[in-house]
């Protein structure tokens, strides 16, 4: 007996469009009991980078979506210490702060680096069992207090002790569970994750499969690539796994035919509720993946800081701005004492005026800064308007 393929569900853009917005928390009333960890557990993971601007990135993600959270509290939610962890940090989407929980489902990365060095860097003999040894004897330390993160010379020129521990970072028997200034506070593995989350018995096609379900849920609807991309799965992971996600097939109007899923939750009612009016990182999951915010939003987004400065066009960290389910303009902000600096703005038009002076006020009160300062905009008539509404 043959089974018939499931029916195909087809979705309008504007559907597909609010379904990815509340997926990713941004239609809605947010959950604010459920918090900063909250926000990590239903995106299954939080971008890092070394770029701070506003704020650094990871700070931007729950603050986009819960408003002016403290950002004291928004590193205790991540780095509690290996004594009570409620995160790690491992290689997803890039970098990334990942719930605890997700330890399990890594085992097949885990695994790949074990067999597979990432870097070619040289490493003597003794050197990785020495760091292993010290961790052991000393406890959590950073690089530094492990012999120094970089020999005398180049910047990247890493010294034996960081090589080990990064090596051990992908191998899984050391772990970062919390930051100190950046800086990554490393311990045994077997010390800092819970043991009933210590174990690599999924085997990869188990692992990929709930990392493809939980992306399909945090993204709310994507095609394979947008949903693969979310933790870098390869294409052949996500097609050897995906009829066993629950993901269920759609289409999508004016997504060039390209095959998608949804998470079945997604399906079952209209998204309803208010927009999340809001200053966005580059690095938020909401528009990581270029193709598919141009796809969504028709919003063509890209990261300048690697730029070279007389070619940027938007700015060194231009943030998109949200509003009302749209991104209406962008802003490449800095701080200049107790005053936010817009650097550089671009908007769409008159209506989004309000949208992005508010962004900005709540944006400038959420780092400390008591007023607001527009620098270059194309359009004069539109700076004076956006200057009069931040008035």
């Amino acid at each position: 007996m043959t089974t018939s393929p499931r029916p195909t569900a087809a979705l309008s853009a504007d559907e597909a469009r609010r379904i990815a917005l509340r997926a990713q928390g941004f239609l809605g009333a947010p959950d604010r009991k459920a918090g900063v960890r909250g926000v990590l557990r239903h995106l299954g993971a939080v971008q890092l980078d070394t770029i701070s601007v506003l704020a650094r990135s990871h700070e931007l993600i729950p603050y986009a979506r819960l408003g002016a959270v403290p950002r004291t509290k928004v590193e205790s939610a991540y780095w509690t210490g290996s004594s009570s962890p409620h995160a790690f940090e491992y290689w997803s989407h890039a970098a990334c702060v990942l719930p605890i929980e997700e330890w399990p489902h890594f085992a097949f990365r885990r695994r790949a680096y074990r067999a597979r060095p990432h870097w070619h860097h040289h490493l003597p003999d003794g050197a990785y069992d020495q760091v292993i040894k010290q961790l052991r004897a000393e406890g959590p330390l950073t690089a530094t207090e492990l012999g120094g993160a970089k020999n005398k010379g180049e910047w990247w020129d890493w010294s034996e002790s960081k090589i080990a521990v990064e090596r051990a970072l992908m191998y899984g028997e050391v772990v970062c569970v919390e930051r100190r200034g950046w800086k990554r506070i490393y311990d045994l593995a077997e010390r800092a994750i819970p043991s009933a989350l210590l174990h690599d018995d999924l085997d990869d096609l188990e692992c990929v499969r709930r990392l493809v379900r939980q992306a399909g849920d945090a993204l709310g609807v994507g095609t394979r690539a947008d949903i693969a991309d979310y933790h870098r799965l390869k294409n052949e992971q996500f097609d050897a796994v995906i009829e066993d996600t629950g993901l269920v097939p759609v289409t999508v109007e004016g997504w060039g035919g390209k095959p998608a899923w949804a998470a079945p939750e997604a399906l079952e009612s209209a998204p309803r509720g208010r927009h999340r009016t809001t200053l966005l990182s580059p690095f938020d999951s909401l528009i990581w993946e270029r193709a598919r915010t141009e796809r969504i939003f028709g919003f063509t987004h890209r990261l300048e800081a690697y730029v070279p400065k007389p070619k940027r066009i938007h700015g060194y960290f231009a943030m998109p701005v949200l509003s009302g389910g749209r991104l209406v303009g962008r802003v490449d902000p800095a701080r200049a004492g107790s005053t936010l600096v817009a650097k550089q703005v671009s908007l769409d038009g008159p209506k989004a005026v309000p949208a992005v002076a508010a962004a900005l006020h709540e944006a400038a009160s959420w780092v400390g800064c008591d007023s607001v300062r527009v620098e270059h905009m194309d359009s004069a008539p539109l700076k004076r308007s956006l200057v009069a509404a931040l008035a």
